[in-house]
Protein backbone atom coordinates (compact mmCIF):
# COMPACT_ATOMS: atom_id res chain seq x y z
CA UNK A 1 0.00 0.00 0.00
CA UNK A 2 1.26 3.64 -0.46
CA UNK A 3 2.13 5.72 2.54
CA UNK A 4 -0.27 8.05 3.01
CA UNK A 5 -3.01 6.33 1.60
CA UNK A 6 -5.25 8.92 0.78
CA UNK A 7 -7.51 8.16 -2.22
CA UNK A 8 -8.81 11.51 -4.14
CA UNK A 9 -12.26 11.27 -4.60
CA UNK A 10 -14.50 13.79 -6.73
CA UNK A 11 -16.44 14.92 -3.61
CA UNK A 12 -13.53 14.63 -1.31
CA UNK A 13 -10.18 13.69 0.38
CA UNK A 14 -11.25 9.84 2.08
CA UNK A 15 -9.44 8.21 5.00
CA UNK A 16 -8.07 4.85 4.17
CA UNK A 17 -9.94 2.34 6.95
CA UNK A 18 -8.46 -0.72 5.05
CA UNK A 19 -6.37 -3.35 7.07
CA UNK A 20 -3.14 -2.10 4.94
CA UNK A 21 -3.55 1.07 7.32
CA UNK A 22 -2.70 4.61 6.18
CA UNK A 23 -1.08 7.63 7.92
CA UNK A 24 -4.29 9.59 8.48
CA UNK A 25 -5.47 12.51 5.92
CA UNK A 26 -4.65 15.67 7.49
CA UNK A 27 -6.92 17.45 9.78
CA UNK A 28 -7.94 20.19 7.67
CA UNK A 29 -11.54 20.68 9.75
CA UNK A 30 -10.51 21.41 12.95
CA UNK A 31 -10.53 18.24 15.76
CA UNK A 32 -12.82 19.52 18.01
CA UNK A 33 -15.07 22.94 17.97
CA UNK A 34 -15.24 25.22 21.42
CA UNK A 35 -18.37 26.19 22.61
CA UNK A 36 -19.80 29.34 21.52
CA UNK A 37 -17.12 29.07 18.47
CA UNK A 38 -18.28 30.12 14.74
CA UNK A 39 -20.09 27.80 12.35
CA UNK A 40 -17.82 26.66 9.99
CA UNK A 41 -17.99 27.26 6.43
CA UNK A 42 -20.64 25.27 4.09
CA UNK A 43 -17.79 24.13 1.67
CA UNK A 44 -13.74 24.62 1.52
CA UNK A 45 -11.51 23.99 -1.02
CA UNK A 46 -7.54 23.93 -1.40
CA UNK A 47 -4.31 21.54 -1.11
CA UNK A 48 -2.34 19.59 1.57
CA UNK A 49 0.81 18.18 0.80
CA UNK A 50 1.90 15.67 3.10
CA UNK A 51 5.14 13.47 3.61
CA UNK A 52 5.53 10.61 5.89
CA UNK A 53 6.76 6.75 6.48
CA UNK A 54 4.41 3.64 7.47
CA UNK A 55 4.41 -0.41 7.17
CA UNK A 56 2.94 -1.67 4.00
CA UNK A 57 0.07 -3.80 5.63
CA UNK A 58 -0.11 -4.46 9.64
CA UNK A 59 2.46 -6.96 10.66
CA UNK A 60 4.81 -5.89 7.95
CA UNK A 61 8.49 -5.50 8.20
CA UNK A 62 8.64 -3.39 5.29
CA UNK A 63 8.74 0.42 6.04
CA UNK A 64 7.70 2.38 2.85
CA UNK A 65 8.42 5.70 2.61
CA UNK A 66 7.04 9.27 0.35
CA UNK A 67 4.83 12.55 -0.23
CA UNK A 68 1.72 13.40 -1.58
CA UNK A 69 0.80 17.08 -2.82
CA UNK A 70 -3.37 16.54 -3.49
CA UNK A 71 -6.25 19.18 -3.71
CA UNK A 72 -9.01 18.89 -1.12
CA UNK A 73 -12.89 19.51 -1.27
CA UNK A 74 -14.42 19.57 2.13
CA UNK A 75 -18.64 20.15 2.07
CA UNK A 76 -20.56 19.77 5.19
CA UNK A 77 -24.18 19.86 4.04
CA UNK A 78 -27.29 18.59 5.64
CA UNK A 79 -27.44 15.52 4.16
CA UNK A 80 -24.05 14.98 1.74
CA UNK A 81 -20.49 15.38 3.73
CA UNK A 82 -17.42 14.99 2.46
CA UNK A 83 -14.96 15.65 5.45
CA UNK A 84 -11.66 13.69 6.76
CA UNK A 85 -13.77 10.73 7.77
CA UNK A 86 -14.86 10.28 4.11
CA UNK A 87 -17.59 10.81 1.54
CA UNK A 88 -21.59 9.86 2.26
CA UNK A 89 -25.03 10.57 2.99
CA UNK A 90 -25.91 11.51 6.22
CA UNK A 91 -29.29 9.59 7.00
CA UNK A 92 -30.27 10.66 10.27
CA UNK A 93 -29.24 12.77 13.19
CA UNK A 94 -30.03 13.35 16.43
CA UNK A 95 -28.32 15.90 19.58
CA UNK A 96 -26.09 12.74 20.63
CA UNK A 97 -26.06 10.20 17.46
CA UNK A 98 -25.71 10.82 13.86
CA UNK A 99 -25.82 7.73 11.14
CA UNK A 100 -24.57 7.63 7.31
CA UNK A 101 -23.49 6.07 4.07
CA UNK A 102 -20.07 6.53 3.79
CA UNK A 103 -17.85 5.68 1.23
CA UNK A 104 -13.55 6.11 1.72
CA UNK A 105 -10.58 4.41 0.15
CA UNK A 106 -6.63 3.66 -0.29
CA UNK A 107 -4.09 3.22 -3.23
CA UNK A 108 -2.40 0.05 -3.48
CA UNK A 109 1.05 -2.15 -2.92
CA UNK A 110 3.50 -3.91 -5.24
CA UNK A 111 4.35 -6.97 -3.52
CA UNK A 112 7.69 -5.92 -5.25
CA UNK A 113 8.21 -3.43 -2.71
CA UNK A 114 7.42 -6.27 0.24
CA UNK A 115 9.93 -9.38 0.94
CA UNK A 116 7.06 -10.95 2.94
CA UNK A 117 4.43 -10.77 -0.63
CA UNK A 118 7.47 -11.12 -3.36
CA UNK A 119 6.08 -13.21 -6.39
CA UNK A 120 2.41 -12.66 -4.56
CA UNK A 121 -0.57 -10.78 -6.53
CA UNK A 122 -0.21 -6.83 -5.86
CA UNK A 123 -2.90 -5.51 -3.44
CA UNK A 124 -5.24 -3.63 -5.32
CA UNK A 125 -6.39 0.41 -4.98
CA UNK A 126 -9.48 -0.46 -2.43
CA UNK A 127 -13.22 1.24 -2.16
CA UNK A 128 -15.02 1.04 0.65
CA UNK A 129 -18.42 1.33 0.90
CA UNK A 130 -21.42 0.94 3.89
CA UNK A 131 -23.06 2.69 7.02
CA UNK A 132 -21.33 4.50 9.68
CA UNK A 133 -22.60 5.30 13.35
CA UNK A 134 -21.27 8.08 15.34
CA UNK A 135 -21.74 9.11 18.80
CA UNK A 136 -21.18 12.35 20.73
CA UNK A 137 -20.10 11.02 24.67
CA UNK A 138 -19.99 14.68 25.43
CA UNK A 139 -17.14 16.06 27.58
CA UNK A 140 -14.15 14.38 29.02
CA UNK A 141 -13.94 14.76 32.80
CA UNK A 142 -10.26 16.37 31.97
CA UNK A 143 -11.53 18.49 29.14
CA UNK A 144 -11.79 18.05 25.46
CA UNK A 145 -14.73 16.07 23.52
CA UNK A 146 -15.36 12.13 23.82
CA UNK A 147 -16.72 10.70 20.21
CA UNK A 148 -16.89 7.17 19.20
CA UNK A 149 -17.31 5.67 15.67
CA UNK A 150 -18.64 2.41 14.33
CA UNK A 151 -18.49 1.96 10.43
CA UNK A 152 -19.24 -1.17 8.25
CA UNK A 153 -17.96 -1.36 5.22
CA UNK A 154 -17.83 -3.71 2.00
CA UNK A 155 -14.47 -3.57 0.51
CA UNK A 156 -14.01 -3.94 -3.58
CA UNK A 157 -11.01 -4.05 -5.76
CA UNK A 158 -10.75 -1.08 -8.11
CA UNK A 159 -7.54 -2.23 -9.86
CA UNK A 160 -9.57 -5.96 -10.74
CA UNK A 161 -13.01 -4.62 -12.00
CA UNK A 162 -14.22 -3.87 -8.51
CA UNK A 163 -14.07 -7.43 -6.81
CA UNK A 164 -15.18 -7.92 -3.97
CA UNK A 165 -12.54 -8.16 -1.29
CA UNK A 166 -14.31 -8.78 2.09
CA UNK A 167 -16.03 -6.78 4.99
CA UNK A 168 -14.14 -4.47 7.77
CA UNK A 169 -15.77 -3.23 10.90
CA UNK A 170 -13.58 -0.59 12.73
CA UNK A 171 -15.03 0.94 16.02
CA UNK A 172 -12.95 3.63 16.75
CA UNK A 173 -12.94 5.99 20.57
CA UNK A 174 -11.62 9.37 20.07
CA UNK A 175 -11.02 12.52 22.07
CA UNK A 176 -9.88 16.06 20.89
CA UNK A 177 -9.52 19.57 21.73
CA UNK A 178 -8.42 23.00 21.05
CA UNK A 179 -6.57 25.71 22.71
CA UNK A 180 -6.84 29.53 22.40
CA UNK A 181 -3.78 29.97 20.63
CA UNK A 182 -4.98 27.52 17.87
CA UNK A 183 -3.34 24.21 18.34
CA UNK A 184 -5.79 20.69 17.75
CA UNK A 185 -5.01 17.45 19.08
CA UNK A 186 -6.33 14.24 19.62
CA UNK A 187 -6.03 10.90 20.74
CA UNK A 188 -8.19 7.86 19.04
CA UNK A 189 -7.86 3.73 19.53
CA UNK A 190 -9.40 1.15 17.23
CA UNK A 191 -10.08 -2.05 16.54
CA UNK A 192 -9.87 -3.42 13.23
CA UNK A 193 -12.02 -6.48 11.77
CA UNK A 194 -12.18 -8.34 9.04
CA UNK A 195 -14.62 -11.54 7.76
CA UNK A 196 -12.18 -14.26 6.55
CA UNK A 197 -12.52 -12.83 2.75
CA UNK A 198 -10.96 -9.53 3.55
CA UNK A 199 -8.18 -11.14 6.18
CA UNK A 200 -7.15 -13.71 3.08
CA UNK A 201 -6.51 -10.49 0.81
CA UNK A 202 -3.42 -9.43 3.20
CA UNK A 203 -2.53 -12.79 5.10
CA UNK A 204 -3.37 -15.94 3.07
CA UNK A 205 -0.81 -17.81 1.09
CA UNK A 206 -2.30 -20.28 -1.51
CA UNK A 207 -0.20 -23.51 -2.12
CA UNK A 208 0.54 -22.14 -5.39
CA UNK A 209 2.59 -18.92 -3.49
CA UNK A 210 4.21 -20.66 -0.73
CA UNK A 211 7.95 -21.17 -0.64
CA UNK A 212 10.74 -22.74 1.68
CA UNK A 213 10.14 -19.73 3.75
CA UNK A 214 6.79 -18.79 3.21
CA UNK A 215 4.69 -21.81 3.74
CA UNK A 216 0.56 -22.05 2.71
CA UNK A 217 -1.37 -20.37 5.34
CA UNK A 218 -5.44 -19.83 5.40
CA UNK A 219 -6.72 -16.74 6.83
CA UNK A 220 -8.98 -16.69 9.12
CA UNK A 221 -11.83 -13.74 10.23
CA UNK A 222 -11.13 -11.94 13.76
CA UNK A 223 -9.46 -9.09 15.10
CA UNK A 224 -6.95 -7.78 12.37
CA UNK A 225 -5.26 -5.01 14.05
CA UNK A 226 -5.32 -3.07 17.45
CA UNK A 227 -4.47 0.84 16.90
CA UNK A 228 -3.70 4.02 18.58
CA UNK A 229 -3.41 7.07 16.69
CA UNK A 230 -1.99 10.75 17.47
CA UNK A 231 -2.96 13.91 15.89
CA UNK A 232 -1.51 17.87 16.15
CA UNK A 233 -2.75 20.87 14.02
CA UNK A 234 -2.42 24.44 14.51
CA UNK A 235 -3.27 27.11 12.22
CA UNK A 236 -1.24 29.71 10.94
CA UNK A 237 -3.79 32.83 10.14
CA UNK A 238 -6.84 32.16 8.16
CA UNK A 239 -5.86 29.91 5.03
CA UNK A 240 -2.66 28.14 6.33
CA UNK A 241 -3.28 24.75 8.84
CA UNK A 242 0.38 22.68 9.71
CA UNK A 243 -0.32 18.85 10.93
CA UNK A 244 1.44 15.80 12.05
CA UNK A 245 0.21 12.44 12.58
CA UNK A 246 1.34 9.24 13.94
CA UNK A 247 0.06 5.50 14.66
CA UNK A 248 0.93 2.67 16.07
CA UNK A 249 -0.02 -0.43 14.48
CA UNK A 250 -0.28 -3.76 16.41
CA UNK A 251 -1.66 -7.38 15.58
CA UNK A 252 -0.63 -9.38 18.57
CA UNK A 253 -3.43 -11.16 20.10
CA UNK A 254 -5.07 -10.72 16.27
CA UNK A 255 -6.57 -13.41 14.18
CA UNK A 256 -3.87 -13.92 11.60
CA UNK A 257 -0.82 -12.94 13.87
CA UNK A 258 0.76 -16.63 12.86
CA UNK A 259 0.79 -15.45 8.93
CA UNK A 260 3.86 -16.20 7.42
CA UNK A 261 3.24 -12.74 5.66
CA UNK A 262 3.19 -11.22 9.45
CA UNK A 263 6.75 -10.47 9.99
CA UNK A 264 6.81 -7.75 12.61
CA UNK A 265 3.76 -7.24 15.31
CA UNK A 266 4.24 -3.50 15.76
CA UNK A 267 4.81 -1.00 13.90
CA UNK A 268 4.53 2.75 13.73
CA UNK A 269 3.24 5.28 10.68
CA UNK A 270 4.02 8.98 11.01
CA UNK A 271 3.33 11.77 8.81
CA UNK A 272 4.01 15.70 8.74
CA UNK A 273 2.17 18.13 6.23
CA UNK A 274 0.93 21.59 5.51
CA UNK A 275 -2.73 22.63 4.23
CA UNK A 276 -3.63 25.75 2.04
CA UNK A 277 -7.35 26.26 1.87
CA UNK A 278 -7.63 28.09 -1.64
CA UNK A 279 -11.61 29.16 -1.12
CA UNK A 280 -14.21 29.10 1.35
CA UNK A 281 -18.18 29.70 1.14
CA UNK A 282 -19.60 32.70 3.04
CA UNK A 283 -22.30 30.74 4.01
CA UNK A 284 -21.89 28.57 6.89
CA UNK A 285 -22.51 24.88 7.56
CA UNK A 286 -25.98 23.47 9.02
CA UNK A 287 -25.65 22.50 12.48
Amino acid sequence: MRPLAVLLLSLGVAHAATPEGAVDAPPIAATARPAGAPSQPLWEAGFFGVGGSQQAYPGSRQQVNSGLVLPFFIYRGQVLRAEQGGVGLRALRTARMEFDVGLAGSFGSSASQDDARRGMPDIGTLIELGPRVKWDLGAAPWGGQLNATVPLRGVFDVSNGFAFRGVSLEPVLSWGDRTASGWAYGVSAGLLIGNRRLADTFYGVAPAEATATRPMYEARAGLVATRLSFNVSRRLGDDWRVFATARLDSVEGAANRRSPLVDKPTGASAGIGLAWTWMRSQQPAPP
